[in-house]
């Protein structure tokens, strides 16, 4: 089972993601969010097709990320059915689109097994870094191509893809949850690989 475990992943987000293709609360938001959560998945895919593997604990981190936004694109991120876990921390405010970021920093966990494992680098303290500084500068470059989505290409569904909720601060906020989600990747990583 562990050898197919991948495969087990990648048929869930297969299923989750035709699911979220029937009826999408907004169709043009669906398509940019459903290319932006299958870019990961691909990536992936390439990767284990080349022989590039990964352990079943960074797929697993891995797979978080696209099934949430995919899910998010179903409903658009601020109307994902997700009021046990606002009202567990007392927000009004729909806060799955920074769960959904912090899942994101989720992606630092293998980077760092790619950089050590396949000895890219030889230093740990390069490869715990880099992914830190990779998932933050990814997160800026996301947070520039919702503006740019949202002011040039389809304003009316560019608020959807925003998922701002009316806040000023929300991409700032945004790139804190990535960089949280990839801070607790590197904690994990140091935890599980002690050894």
């Amino acid at each position: 089972m562990k050898k197919y475990f991948p495969l087990f992943l990648l048929l869930i987000y297969i299923c989750v993601f035709v699911w979220s293709a029937i009826n999408p609360v907004d169709f043009s938001v669906w398509k940019v969010e459903a290319i932006t959560s299958a870019i990961s998945v691909v990536l992936l895919l390439a990767l284990y097709l080349f022989k590039v593997r990964l352990s079943n604990l960074t797929y697993f981190l891995c797979f978080i990320f696209p099934v949430m936004h995919i899910i998010g694109a179903h409903y658009t991120f601020a109307n994902v059915p997700f009021d046990w876990f606002n009202d567990l921390i007392g927000s009004t405010r729909n806060m799955y689109d920074r769960v959904a970021h912090a899942s994101v920093g989720l992606y630092s966990f293998a980077i760092m097994e790619l950089l050590l494992n396949y000895k890219t680098v030889n230093k740990k303290w390069i490869a715990y870094t880099y992914a830190i500084f990779f998932i933050m500068a990814l997160a800026m470059t996301y947070e520039l191509f919702e503006w740019q989505y949202a002011v040039s290409v389809n304003p009316t569904a560019g608020i959807e893809v925003l998922g701002s909720q009316g806040d000023i601060w929300d991409a700032q906020k945004d790139m804190l949850m990535d960089t949280l989600g990839a801070i607790a990747g590197f904690l994990l990583f140091i935890f599980t690989k002690r050894k």
